[in-house]
C-alpha cells in the first residue's frame, strides 16, 4: 500500500468517526449514519490495496 493512499484511507476513517461522534452528540441520524459510511468506505479502500499489495509479492 502506497503511503500516500493509506495516509487518505486513514484520514476518510478518522472524518467518519468525527461525522459520527458529531451525529450522535447532536443526535443527527443523518450524519451519524455518513460518519459510518465514510468508515466502511475507508475500510474496503484499505482492504483493496492490502490485497493488491499481496499480489505484488
Amino acid at each position: 500500500m502506497g503511503a500516500e493512499d493509506k495516509i487518505k484511507n486513514t484520514a476518510q476513517n478518522l472524518a467518519g468517526k468525527a461525522k459520527e461522534a458529531a451525529g450522535k452528540v447532536t443526535d443527527n441520524e443523518r450524519l451519524e449514519a455518513e460518519g459510518h459510511k465514510d468508515q466502511a468506505a475507508a475500510d474496503i479502500k484499505q482492504a483493496g490495496e492490502k490485497a493488491k499489495d499481496a499480489f505484488k509479492d
